[in-house]
């Protein structure tokens, strides 16, 4: 006898989602468009086509898309190493930084382990944590809207396992300086690991944020996190690479989803390294064009933190923050808002942000 599934008996036992999955918030894209007029600056992608190397090695390697690309990602590891002057072992890569911290937290977090993070930060933090069974706790930005350091210290238990520093971070585009993580990373507990999550460091400008690569070498339980989906321009093919000891990146490979990275996304990863000077000069003219609009809307009596990532953000209250989103919907702009807190505007081509500028125009800060 078979039963249909609206003849299922009523105490039959139905598969659950985990209580952790149930109870998680979805993550939030940027919104998309698809109208000519349409100025796409949600997501902090770059506005540049791919670089030109970039998309050549893409086309070369979709020949070979009938076969696995190579699982350890030896190439691209090897191109990531020379350019920190570190081994190949310390290298580990997935699909977005995202896809590698989230190795990360699979790699170090046991259920009721916990991650320390400031919030407002990257709205996937909490989401990997907590799939992980591992417990979030958000510290709360400075007024500078930064990186509150003291307190996230003062946050640390005997359960903390991973605490997590974006600078500069997303959303504010606040960075940490060097001194300060430096005196932080001698303030905690030296098992504990502490990623520096640089998705935007090709945005800032030099010095104003930490010597990565110089504090690795000096603290073991450093991680140094980035991606290639903002400067580069290859947000759709994912890929990111943390540089962290031999065990670690060890460790974040074997929990990496096998094949994670395809063999087009390497390719066009190790070419947009060969092409760092194309790169950098296109970084050139978004913080050329971050400076501008910024001063501008000063000028105009807002007050905004100094951005370090391709984007600029506006802290809003409950009232004039959906009033500025019709105000973008209206002119066809796609800016990211964030509940309770503000309004993050991706710095693009000249003629966006004059739009931009022209609707923030008729508000008063």
């Amino acid at each position: 006898m078979s039963l249909s599934s609206t003849e299922l008996l009523p105490t039959a036992v139905r598969p659950a989602l985990r209580a952790a999955v149930s109870g998680l918030p979805s993550y939030v894209p940027g919104r998309r468009g698809t109208g000519v007029d349409i100025a796409a600056l949600a997501s902090n992608e770059s506005h540049h086509e791919p670089l030109p190397a970039a998309a050549a090695a893409v086309a070369e390697a979709a020949a070979r898309m009938n076969r696995y690309p190579d699982m350890a990602a030896v190439g691209l590891r090897e191109r990531i190493a020379a350019q920190f002057g570190v081994s190949a072992d310390e290298v580990a890569v997935g699909p977005g930084s995202v896809g590698v911290l989230q190795q990360i937290i699979t790699g170090l977090c046991d259920a009721g382990d916990e991650v320390v993070f400031a919030w407002r930060s990257f709205e996937a933090y909490p989401i990997l944590v907590e799939v992980a069974g591992a417990r979030a706790v958000r510290v709360p930005l400075d007024a500078a809207e930064g990186h509150d350091l003291d307190a996230m210290a003062a946050a640390v238990t005997e359960r903390t396992k991973v605490i997590l520093l974006c600078t500069p971070n997303n959303p504010t585009g606040v960075p940490i300086s060097h001194e300060r993580i430096e005196a932080f990373l001698r303030s905690v507990r030296s098992d504990i690991l502490v990623v520096i999550d640089e998705a935007y460091v090709e945005y800032a400008d030099a010095g104003s944020g930490p010597d990565s690569l110089g504090l690795y070498r000096a603290f073991p339980n450093v991680c140094i996190l980035r991606t290639f989906s903002k400067a580069y321009g290859l947000a759709g093919l994912r890929v990111g690479y943390a540089v962290a000891t031999p065990e670690i990146a060890e460790g974040l490979r074997r929990t990496a989803i096998p094949f994670g990275v395809t063999a087009l996304a390497q390719a066009a990863a190790i070419a947009s390294l060969d092409a760092a000077d194309e790169m950098e000069a296109r970084v050139a003219v978004v913080k050329e064009e971050r400076a501008r609009m910024a001063a501008i809307l000063e000028d105009r009596g807002w007050t905004l933190p100094r951005s370090q990532g391709n984007f600029l953000w506006i802290r809003t209250d409950d009232e004039l923050r959906p009033r500025l989103m019709d105000a973008f919907d209206n002119a066809g702009i796609l800016v990211r808002a964030y509940q309770g807190d503000g309004i993050r505007i991706t710095v693009a081509d000249p003629a966006s942000n004059d739009r931009v500028l022209a609707v923030l125009e008729s508000f008063t800060a």
